[in-house]
């Protein structure tokens, strides 16, 4: 118990460090909640590096709970507000100007089917196209394919 009370600085700094770059890199910023717990411990630390906090189980105990909740209530709303923006941008697929030959009819309420690279595609197109025609693919979405005849 003496080791860990001489060392709780140290300690406490790594897991901060170690909660950030989890929450980060291997999990993309996904787990907010370790991001908090992670600046907590990182704060801590370096709190009782300089002297202000004791280097003892209960001083971490509350310097972490206290950081983490002052973090996460003072950090909350900007990160908040800076995962709400969002880019619309439209998808580009290498699928896109590929082309093949229908094997079925398709029309706007009729959709098609093909099979390519080992996945059942749905095949959609604006207009009425008839089975055995060369279409080129002209929009992705998932699992779908949007389709005009080739020119």
């Amino acid at each position: 118990m003496e080791w860990l009370e001489d060392n709780m600085a140290v300690i406490l700094t790594f897991i901060g460090l170690a909660l950030l770059a989890i929450e980060v890199m291997a999990l993309g910023f996904a787990v907010i909640v370790l991001f908090f717990i992670g600046l907590g411990c990182l704060a801590a630390g370096l709190l009782m590096f300089i002297g202000i906090l004791p280097e003892t189980l209960a001083g971490a105990l509350v310097g972490v709970a206290f950081l983490t909740l002052l973090g996460a209530a003072l950090l909350w709303k900007p990160l908040k507000r800076m995962q709400d923006k969002v880019e619309n941008k439209p998808v580009t697929s290498d699928l896109i100007g590929h082309t093949f030959t229908l094997e079925s009819d398709i029309s706007r309420h009729h959709p098609g089917q093909v099979r390519f690279s080992g996945v059942d595609w749905r095949v959609l197109s604006d207009s009425e196209i008839p089975a055995g025609t060369d279409v080129q693919v002209v929009g992705t979405a998932v699992g779908e394919l949007t389709v005009a005849r080739k020119a």
